[in-house]
């Protein structure tokens, strides 16, 4: 199983916030974001898989105990500190998360740093969107959405909502309408994500690229692994991070 001693500990601070970041690997940049309740071993095996692929890999650790199992405990601890953060919006609507600003900030750290035609990122569950948000103001190349969930899907009009400012809603159609494509991943079936999908197609056209399984399960790239989904995201990663940067 793998840990998290092989990768550099660090730390990244913006408009007064830190938080710590876990580093591995070498090439272009990637930031892969943890799902609820943190970075468990399932996100750190797929993290590992990106970075075995040629890629520089960096997680923040957002929430939760970095290392810790995906038990029910560590899912309420973790979406307690979540609801009472003033970092997070778990609920509305036409609102960008205000950790979006952050991570934009290690996204240009990262990027100026490593160069290339951006970084690739990936969100998952209830960060899933947060690769979107990134893309309205950071410079992202290659973003992934798996089983995006926020806002919580309570209602038409949450499920079917991608968590972003009307602003950062127009900068990120902007940006797809110049080619910039957009990976999504999701179970069919998966309650979670709502109408997400419908809505992506709608706003972004045919540069949201959806990659779909059949059933009612959740965690795509995780818990609920798909190596199909895994491998897509590898090449979606190879195709705009490595090939563009020849």
């Amino acid at each position: 199983m793998s840990s998290l001693e092989s990768w550099a500990l660090r730390s990244h601070t913006a408009d007064g916030t830190t938080h710590p970041t876990y580093r591995k690997g070498s090439g272009p940049g990637v930031i892969v974001i943890h799902e609820i309740p943190g970075i468990t071993p399932a996100v750190l095996e797929f993290a590992e898989g990106v970075v075995s692929s040629g890629f520089t890999v960096v997680m923040p650790s957002l929430f939760g105990r970095p290392g810790a199992a995906a038990t029910v405990l560590e899912s309420v601890r973790s979406i307690a500190s979540i609801c009472v953060s003033r970092e997070f919006s778990m609920f509305a609507l036409g609102r960008t998360t205000p950790v979006a600003g952050w991570l934009r900030s290690l996204a240009r750290e990262l990027h100026e740093e490593l160069g290339g035609p951006g970084v690739g990122v990936v969100g998952m569950c209830m960060t899933g969107g947060f690769a979107l948000a990134m893309l309205a103001d950071a410079p992202v190349a290659a973003p992934v959405l798996a089983q995006p969930a926020s806002p919580a899907p309570l209602g038409k009009a949450r499920g079917a909502d991608l968590g972003l400012s009307p602003a950062d809603l127009a900068s990120v159609k902007a940006k797809v309408a110049a080619g910039c494509q957009v990976l999504g991943l999701r179970y069919k079936d998966d309650p979670a994500v709502g109408t997400r999908f419908d809505t992506l197609r709608r706003e972004l056209g045919a540069n949201f690229i959806a990659v779909e399984f059949p059933g009612r399960k959740h965690a795509t790239l995780t818990e609920h692994r798909q190596q199909a989904g895994v491998d897509r995201v590898l090449s979606f990663f190879d195709e705009k991070l490595k090939a563009a940067h020849k």
